[in-house]
């Protein structure tokens, strides 16, 4: 296997498309539809089987970095663990059963639990991205990841708080539509940054 992971080889460019692309669609989304994107929002917390599906997500992402060294496609994730490579094989079967489990017993806000496992294992790749790279524009990429790691601890942690931030977005439209705006103009500077500085890095 490479001794460098997957992660580490990530080009800020285009990690920067990816991130920026995303970013604007989700934000002109919400301007351009915002009762549609707020009921869909207001209903996430309690969607039960929208949860599973994030979960599954999630447990196959991290199912693929504790994969066992090989040249397959479903090695082309694992992750050296250090001193902890010896317990792959059980994390690969203890920590999915454990999490399937929290899922059976959990019953409220598992979407937005599942959200937040999401976001902290997406916050790795986006880090490793702009790790060490010469442009100072690539602090955008870091500060939504950690954004996003901070986000998705209290997503994990403290659920109800995605449905309380929801119901203040969408009290007002003009405070849904300055959030939509600062999250569209993040994304265009994000973009701008990718193609202006971050070519061949």
């Amino acid at each position: 296997m490479n001794s460098m992971h997957l992660y580490e080889r990530l080009p800020l460019f285009g990690t920067g498309i990816v991130l920026g692309v995303w970013l604007v669609v989700v934000h002109a989304l919400m301007l351009a539809k915002p009762a549609p994107v707020q009921g869909f929002l207001k209903k996430f917390p309690r969607d039960h089987q929208l949860g599973w599906v994030i979960l599954a997500v999630g447990l196959i992402w991290f199912w693929l970095l504790v994969a066992l060294p090989g040249k397959g496609i479903l090695n082309s994730l694992a992750m050296d663990l250090g001193e902890f490579n010896g317990v792959k094989k059980y994390l690969r079967y203890v920590v999915p059963l454990s999490i399937a489990a929290v899922g059976m017993a959990v019953k409220e806000f598992l979407s937005v639990r599942a959200l937040g496992l999401l976001g902290l294992m997406a916050a790795a790749p986006l880090l490793e991205a702009a790790f060490l790279k010469d442009p100072q524009s690539r602090l955008l990429i870091p500060i939504f990841a950690f954004a996003m790691v901070v986000a998705s601890l209290y997503c994990v942690g403290m659920p109800y708080l995605f449905r309380d931030a929801v119901t203040w977005a969408s009290a007002s439209p003009k405070r849904w539509r300055v959030l939509s705006l600062a999250g569209l103009g993040y994304g265009i500077a994000v973009l701008s940054c990718a193609f202006l500085f971050w070519k061949g890095y």
